[in-house]
């Protein structure tokens, strides 16, 4: 059915087209798709017109509505390009000083330069945007500079700065002490005692911990991109301010472009090294100084870097082809560096193998040490602390004390009377005054020591005691009237063995050798072993006298030593002329023999004899040193018969018999002899300096021969001089008498110094110190760790410099200091910093390259030669007050501090907070920085462990 369905409609369709071709033609159908086609077109036509017409009349009705005119946009932008730029006019002044203006500006120019428009140019060519960031910048400095002259920058510098530098130092060493108490090898020690340091700054800081500013890199930019923001709100105008483009800009260019590359450099420990070394430049390099150093160093990077330039130079010396005098010479130079090599190789397998040698220890239990007197012990500084802890152990520190007192006493009387003495001769008398405070000052010295009452009681002769207070009683007191009970005590303290003679067996003893730098680290010793030289960079292969040295003298007779003066000179030395000796030295020995050549002055051949004198009294009668002449000693007649002289001396010394009658004495004329530089003070204590009693009699003496020395036609108009300088000469007798008379505690003080505290905070605001002596304290107590130790030695350390600051300088010392801030902020020093900040950034003008890092073997040996020159610099005059290995141990206490360029980091934020909320003041910075330094991790920690202890105690 569907087939036959489908065949219909085919036939029908087929029929209908047939009938429509025969009616209407074959064309039809192309008329058809015509007509269609007309009738769509006319239809679209009609329908465009209409729209139109009727969209003209609706706009017109919009025209009167009451919406909005539409925007002009960017064809307003358009007209707005094509108009001229209106010049922005800039006024260059900054500061109001012109030398400051002129390199402010040109680095304010450079800035924008290397920074902004190298970029911007190649986006616009239009420059008003670069001359609002200038603007912006020049405003901001502009306010900076009205806020710096409106502060006292007194304070900052004289007190904040040095406080800040002291409790920076106290917290590296609390971090070296807990590390040293774990005891055990770390992989990175370095590492661990950033960690360590945090830790303690945390604790001592409480609020505020700088570690991620310091060690994240990432932390530290943030840090400064918030700070600077900060700057800006404060320095720029509102408007700039909310003007983001322009903020961000400018915060870039100072956080990234200027604060972050200087802090970087002021933050690398081999920039902080060469910067040391480029200070004390003038010093020359000593040899002894340098080879102490490598001794005590404990950095293998540090020796191998030695090591490897010391075989460079010895290759280079044994390549050269040299005859005649040049030979000895070249020969003593190789052998100086085959020493260096030994030295250095020595110490690294010392590290290595972790054993440390103790040379306190060593020399504890070592039988044969230097003998220091007792009447040396009593007037040294620094051998007077150690005897004095040790008489507090044994109980005798009454006798001790006594034999001060008295010794103040004496010298104190003295002063006071010829001071009366020479106003007397002016006609001025206050007798009774002054025998009134002498008598009441011996009446306190009887009571505290010798009276029934005293406790503890100095026990002496009761006939003596008696006969003094007799003496108090029915006459006038004298400086002498003590002697013979201070001359009894003396002896007492001599010969019993509870006292000195124990003491001399005591640890305590020889950790006063080492302060006295008369115990010497072990040495080692040369062989023959060499590459075709003999090993012996000094005459006993030791650059030093070791503790092996005290007991093994070199027996060999065989050894002869001959030495005698070839020449005399002449020497001019930084304006100071001293004559020189040239010593030609022969050693002889069964296989061997060697010559060289050492270069001496008179002053070391007085220490010298001094020092032999002392250990071998039966050589004082025997040896005879030419005698010192004040006047025409640089006379050609007068050295050619000291050479004389001397040379007797040297050949009575270097007798076989002098040599066998007192074998020790070979190691003390061996050192004397090296080619090397003499060090003094070794054993020289006659010629020390009295550092309780010397400075204050010759403060006292200047002042009254000041005013004896007024000539008599002067007299007159030089009245009120001479009363002032009576007042001065009095007001310091009684400090004197106040230093020497407070009699020294039985019990040794303890100062209430918590261990988590700044440096600030222990010091005594109600005392009278004037700012250097604060200064000078607050350095020496934690550069020297003076509080560690003996509490009577720091307070007269506080006394000498408090009286040598008032004899030297009385109440203007307060004026030079304010003076000398004022020149340091003066805007000659200011222009002169600005400079130096402009050619470090842009030598020639032109933006300095990243400077290369440069070659750890470089690096290590500037770490060497700093250090060297550290220790060198250092007057022996604080050696004699503190002692020779305090004075060490705090030198390189503080190189060590600057090793680390994250601990580096903390200090130069620490300044430079300190630095913006002295110049803000009223901005609450300190409250800014905790809340930018929140997110330290060691805060967090110790924030726990502060509320885990506390929980506890809330409970309870």
């Amino acid at each position: 059915s569907c087939l036959q369905t489908s065949l219909s409609i085919w036939g029908w369709g087929s029929l209908g087209l047939v009938l429509f071709l025969v009616t209407f033609g074959p064309f039809a159908i192309f008329y058809f798709a015509f007509y269609i086609l007309c009738f769509v077109g006319g239809g679209f036509v009609v329908t465009l017109l209409f729209g139109k017409s009727n969209s003209e009349k609706y706009l017109e009705q919009c025209e009167h509505s009451f919406l909005p005119c539409t925007s002009v946009g960017i064809p307003k932008c358009i007209e707005e390009m094509k108009r001229e730029a209106r010049p922005i006019k800039i006024d260059r002044r900054l500061t109001g000083a012109n030398i400051i203006d002129e390199p402010l500006q040109q680095v304010i120019q450079f800035s924008l330069r290397d920074y902004v428009q190298y970029w911007y140019y190649t986006l616009s060519d239009d420059e008003s945007f670069l001359l609002e960031i200038r603007q912006a910048l020049q405003h901001a400095l502009v306010q900076f500079s009205a806020r710096s002259k409106e502060t006292d920058w007194q304070p900052y510098f004289t007190t904040r700065l040095v406080d800040d530098f002291g409790t920076h130092l106290r917290v590296f060493r609390k971090a070296q002490q807990r590390i040293a108490e774990k005891g055990d090898q770390m992989k990175d020690q370095a590492e661990e005692l950033v960690d360590t340091f945090f830790e303690v700054e945390v604790e001592m800081e409480k609020e505020v911990c700088r570690d991620l500013v310091c060690t994240s890199p990432k932390d530290e930019e943030g840090f400064l991109r918030d700070l600077c923001e900060v700057l800006l709100y404060i320095l720029l105008p509102p408007g700039d301010f909310q003007n983001k483009i322009m903020r961000y800009f400018v915060r870039e260019i100072l956080s990234r472009g200027i604060l972050l590359p200087l802090i970087n450099q002021l933050s690398d420990p081999d920039y902080i090294n060469q910067y040391v070394i480029w200070m004390i430049r003038d010093s020359n390099c000593n040899y002894e100084a340098f080879m102490n150093i490598i001794k005590l160093s404990d950095n293998i990077g540090e020796l191998e870097a030695v090591k490897d330039k010391a075989s460079e130079e010895l290759q280079y010396l044994r390549s050269l082809d040299t005859a005649g005098d040049d030979i000895n010479t070249i020969k003593n130079q190789i052998n100086s560096l085959l020493y260096v090599i030994k030295v250095c190789d020595s110490r690294i397998q010392r590290l290595q193998s972790g054993k440390e040698i103790d040379t306190v220890k060593l020399a504890a239990n070592f039988g044969k040490l230097c003998t220091v007197p007792l009447d040396h012990i009593l007037v040294d500084n620094v051998a007077l602390q150690f005897f004095m802890d040790y008489m507090q152990q044994t109980g005798g520190q009454a006798h001790l004390f006594f034999w001060m007192t008295v010794e103040g006493y004496r010298v104190t009387a003295q002063q006071q009377l010829e001071v009366l003495q020479s106003r007397q001769k002016d006609g001025k008398h206050q007798t009774n005054q002054t025998k009134g405070l002498l008598r009441a000052a011996a009446f306190g010295v009887y009571e505290q020591y010798l009276s029934e009452k005293a406790s503890p009681r100095v026990n002496i002769d009761d006939n003596l005691v008696a006969k003094l207070a007799e003496t108090l009683n029915h006459e006038d007191p004298t400086p002498e009237i003590f002697d013979d009970i201070q001359r009894k005590v003396y002896e007492l303290m001599l010969r019993d063995e509870r006292f000195y003679p124990s003491f001399k067996q005591n640890v305590l003893y020889v950790r006063m050798l080492a302060e006295l730098d008369m115990l010497k680290d072990p040495s080692f010793r040369g062989s023959d072993d060499g590459e075709g030289e003999s090993f012996n960079g000094s005459p006993t292969g030791s650059i030093n006298l070791s503790l092996d040295d005290l007991s093994n003298v070199p027996s060999d007779e065989t050894v002869q030593l001959h030495a005698y003066i070839s020449d005399t000179g002449v020497c001019n030395d930084h304006g100071k002329t001293y004559a020189l000796y040239a010593i030609t030295v022969h050693r002889r020995n069964a296989n061997s023999e060697e010559m060289w050549k050492t270069y001496r002055r008179y002053s070391d051949f007085h220490d010298f004899h001094m020092r032999i004198t002392e250990q071998f009294e039966n050589l004082a009668n025997i040896l005879k040193l030419p005698g010192k002449k004040t006047f025409n000693n640089m006379d050609r007649e007068f050295l050619e018969k000291r050479k004389k002289d001397l040379n007797a001396y040297l050949q009575l010394l270097l007798n076989p018999e002098m040599m066998k009658a007192s074998p020790a004495l070979a190691h003390y004329v061996y050192d004397f002899l090296e080619n090397k530089a003499y060090s003094k003070g070794k054993g020289d204590f006659a010629r020390k300096m009295d550092t309780f009693v010397n400075p204050l009699r010759n403060s006292m003496r200047n002042v009254s021969n000041a005013v004896k020395s007024i000539p008599d036609s002067l007299a007159e108009g030089m009245t009120k001089m001479s009363d002032n300088m009576g007042k001065m000469s009095e007001r310091l007798g009684q400090d004197i008498k106040q230093s020497f008379f407070k009699v020294p505690p039985l019990m040794q003080k303890t100062y209430s110094d918590p261990d988590h505290c700044r440096v600030a905070a222990p010091i005594d605001d109600n005392v009278d110190d004037n700012i250097p002596l604060r200064v000078m304290l607050l350095l020496m107590d934690e550069v020297f760790d003076l509080k560690e130790r003996n509490q009577w030695l720091r307070r007269n350390i506080k006394n000498l410099l408090q009286q040598l600051i008032r004899a030297t300088y009385g109440d203007t010392i307060n004026r030079k200091i304010v003076d000398h801030v004022d020149w340091m902020t003066s805007p000659e020093q200011v222009a002169d910093a600005v400079k130096r900040f402009r050619d470090a950034f842009w030598p020639n003008g032109i933006l300095a390259e990243t400077v290369p890092r440069r070659d750890k073997a470089i690096r290590m040996r500037t770490r060497v030669a700093g250090k060297t020159k550290l220790l060198e610099v250092m007057p022996d005059e604080l050696k004699h007050i503190i002692g020779a290995e305090t004075t060490r141990k705090g030198i390189l206490r503080v190189f060590e501090m600057f090793q680390h360029s994250q601990l580096n980091k903390r200090m130069v934020y620490v300044f430079l907070e300190r630095f913006l909320e002295t110049l803000f003041p009223q901005n609450k910075f300190p409250e800014l920085f905790n809340k930018l330094h929140s997110r330290s991790k060691q805060m967090q920690r110790y924030k726990q462990r502060l509320h885990s202890t506390q929980a506890p105690s809330l409970q309870k």
